[in-house]
């Protein structure tokens, strides 16, 4: 299956190194490639690509506005963020929004076309050091100890507050494994054990439990 993909990057030299390699790539085609916002909408209304790569800086407004109109009237389409930006806030705008991923420009360079076959295959590429800015603004502040005579086991670790907040907000098992460094077993580990203490038995229930408990934030 071939994936078509639209680049909207201000960066010339990012635009062509990104353009090069998905015409390298036998299961892809460029839909198009934009400098600006306004460019990129009319692109994106056009083509309907299965792949948007975009920039949150750019000429003419915001990457985020892209992310939300391809939300809304691609449905099929994927968005990738590649920027420079790291700030946590601006990382959960461009989720909400609906970006599926989100990477982060390096002298390393980026292996775009396998990042693009990850995400068309539903995962989420994440950079680690915006992962791990993501998990610290989701842990949970420490809870007080629990009065003697208190129901055992009530409260959730650091960890496992961590894969129920991951899990609230929509991440797979492999994609919070991903996030947090560790393999799907340790979450799965993790997952049998807030059902055990919750005494709970599906991660509706977790969470509502969790949020009561105010072990988690909404």
């Amino acid at each position: 299956m071939t994936h078509s993909v639209l680049i909207v990057e201000d960066d010339s030299r990012f635009r062509s190194a990104f353009a090069e390699a998905v015409r390298g790539a036998a299961d892809m085609r460029l839909a198009g490639a934009a400098d600006d916002l306004p460019e990129g909408l009319r692109l994106l209304d056009l083509h309907r690509p299965d792949v948007l790569l975009v920039d949150i800086g750019l000429p003419g407004g915001s990457g985020i506005e892209l992310i939300r109109r391809a939300h809304d009237r691609v449905p099929h389409c994927d968005s990738m963020v590649v920027t420079v930006f790291a700030d946590d806030r601006l990382v959960i705008d461009c989720i909400e929004a609906g970006a599926s991923g989100y990477l982060l420009k390096d002298a390393r360079g980026i292996d775009i076309v396998q990042q693009i076959r990850v995400l068309k295959d539903g995962g989420s590429p994440i950079s680690p050091a915006v992962a791990r800015r993501l998990l610290k603004r989701l842990a949970p502040a420490p809870q007080p100890a629990a009065p003697a005579g208190g129901p055992p086991d009530a409260s959730l670790s650091a960890q496992e507050c961590s894969v129920l907040s991951l899990s609230a907000k929509g991440y797979n098992y492999d994609e919070v494994a991903r996030l947090m460094g560790v393999s799907r077993h340790t979450v799965g580990t993790y997952v049998k054990r807030i059902y055990r203490k919750l005494q709970v038995h599906s991660k509706t229930e977790a969470v509502y439990e969790a949020r009561s408990m105010g072990l988690v934030e909404d």
